[in-house]
């Protein structure tokens, strides 16, 4: 069971999670680890999944997926009956309104949906993954003098579960450098997983990239696939203007996260979500809910 924090309700609650039983046999049984190194990290599992979730067949599963996990679809921009696919509603487009941005220069506005974690002052050789896991952060980049820019900064993690909005947006106006991308295996991003597989972010596939903002500094992005994650589209155009709240990007089907890294002294996390962090939780947060604040 997964608890997280609601900042609206004050209170914590369950998180839905797609296959919870499986991941608990996938990740503490020997049959589920052997099925795991085997098979589910590889690209070929995920391929394989990616292939029927952009197949029209899987269509039929989108009514289903809406039901069991309470989606809001008077958020979306198309009609649910006119997607071709389980993944075109997977990563579906949404209503401005449903997730706005305030544009005031300097307020830290989340990239996307999920469950956020955040840590202070952080040592880029020893960066928080669950509590007892650590990874550095030049291996998960490995570019040792673009690592040694955050050391002291500021860590957050963004973790999505499939049912969340698959999207992730600009939280300032500035200039994007292209997507690195970095091979690697296909573990699930769920906290089953994070606590059993030491140094998970820095052996899943990823991309970063660095966000030269205009009020927070230069924002490392880091993209994280997972289990079915096929692919990690970046739709921004590299090293052009961008501007906040605009689109950067979207996962296809399956959980996945989104690291940011800030350098020190540039902004000041909302204290309710460091309290929840401290204590063990991730707080729920939608795109262009505040943070945090610019720090001037």
């Amino acid at each position: 069971m997964i608890k997280v924090y609601n900042r609206c309700k004050k209170d914590y609650e369950v998180e839905l999670v797609a296959g919870n039983k499986f991941l608990e046999v996938l990740y503490n049984s020997f049959p589920g680890k052997l099925g795991l190194e085997v098979l589910v990290k590889r690209k070929i599992y995920s391929a394989i999944s990616g292939i029927f979730c952009d197949s029209t067949v899987s269509k039929g599963l989108i009514k289903k997926f809406i039901s069991n996990y309470k989606i809001d679809t008077s958020e979306c921009i198309d009609n649910i009956y006119s997607y071709g696919s389980f993944n075109e509603f997977f990563y579906r487009k949404l209503k401005s309104e449903a997730r706005p941005f305030n544009q005031d220069k300097n307020k830290l506005l989340s990239p996307g949906d999920g469950r956020l974690s955040v840590w202070y002052g952080i040592s880029i050789d020893k960066l928080v993954q669950v509590k007892g896991m650590e990874y550095k952060l030049k291996e998960l980049v490995q570019d040792d003098k673009l690592a040694q820019k955050y050391e002291g900064g500021v860590l957050a993690i963004l973790r999505l579960c499939p049912l969340d909005y698959h999207r992730f947006h600009f939280i300032d106006n500035g200039i994007c450098s292209s997507s690195q991308k970095i091979k690697g295996s296909y573990y699930s991003v769920n906290p089953v997983a994070l606590k059993t597989v030491p140094y998970l972010y820095c052996r899943n596939k990823r991309e970063y990239s660095v966000l030269k903002s205009e009020n927070f500094g230069d924002v490392l992005y880091i993209e994280v696939g997972a289990t079915s994650v096929g692919s990690i589209i970046q739709t921004y155009s590299k090293d052009s203007a961008v501007l906040r709240g605009e689109e950067k990007g979207y996962f296809k089907f399956g959980g996945s996260t989104l690291i940011m890294m800030f350098e020190k002294n540039k902004v000041v996390i909302d204290e309710e979500i460091l309290t929840q962090t401290l204590a063990g939780f991730e707080t729920k947060v939608l795109a262009g809910e505040e943070i945090g604040q610019k720090l001037i």
